[in-house]
């Protein structure tokens, strides 16, 4: 993980949970991180957190459902840095859980904003200065509901989905040009967004005993190695740390 050393990386939805957890990966192994949220108190006290620690870390207010946002976030990366290396497509949501009949029009729409287009404007708003600079990488949170249909989850369903074509798609268009685009899909992870999961009481998922979850430590590391020149065979796909194989790779506990 030594190249990740002074890259500089800008990491939404990183107020807490998974977000969060890569954003102090990635500080741990000398990448200078901006943690984006639309929360800006709560990334205060995270940045606060990793400076303690000793990391270069900013604190950016951003709604990735709003484009001028994203692109307000790039620029005060690159005022601060000069650039960007790194950036991961993090935020998401998985409210309204509810089944099509039951929920509401407009919170639905809401989470193709944030898990759709949130994803499109992170990588619409820094690619010309990827392009530009010959290299970077992306890497896009996906999810195991990218192939599923889960009762209850039809928005989130289906925005994964999009996302991992949205992967593909850009691995297609910009490799070539030096620039990495690639999925990460940590399984279920302990986080709030979990608890959410599991108090809905719809469909297995939220069934699942707490102990099978994984921590967004582990998420954290993944982001990590994805970074990583070592793991360039999986540009344009969804890498996935549910699996024997994939966690040896990035070096976290087998079952």
């Amino acid at each position: 993980m030594n190249e990740l050393k002074g890259k500089r990386a800008l990491v939404t939805g990183a107020s807490g949970g998974i977000g969060f957890a890569i954003a102090k990966k990635l500080s741990e192994y000398g990448a200078l991180v901006a943690l984006a949220s639309r929360n800006i108190d709560q990334i205060e006290i995270k940045v606060r957190e990793l400076k303690r620690a000793g990391a270069d870390a900013i604190a950016i207010q951003c709604d990735v459902s709003q484009y001028h946002d994203l692109e307000h976030a790039v620029k005060i990366c690159t005022d601060a840095w000069g650039s960007l290396d790194i950036l991961v497509n993090n935020a998401g949501t998985i409210d309204p859980i509810a089944r099509l009949t039951d929920g509401d029009a407009y919170a639905w729409a809401n989470a193709i904003d944030v898990n759709v287009k949130g994803v499109y404007f992170g990588m619409r708003a820094v690619l010309p200065l990827m392009e530009a600079q010959g290299n970077g990488v992306i890497v896009n949170m996906s999810s195991g509901a990218a192939n599923s249909a889960l009762e209850g989850w039809s928005h989130y369903c289906a925005s994964k989905a999009a996302v991992k074509k949205l992967t593909e798609c850009a691995h297609k268009e910009l490799a070539e040009k030096g620039i990495r685009i690639v999925g990460l899909s940590p399984g279920t992870v302990a986080t709030n967004m979990m608890e959410t999961i599991k108090n809905s009481g719809i469909n297995s998922v939220s069934q699942l005993d707490w102990s099978t979850h994984i921590p967004a430590e582990w998420a954290g590391e993944a982001v990590a190695f994805l970074c990583c020149d070592e793991a360039r065979e999986f540009d344009g796909t969804d890498f996935s740390i549910k699996t024997v194989e994939g966690r040896q790779r990035v070096g976290l506990p087998v079952p």
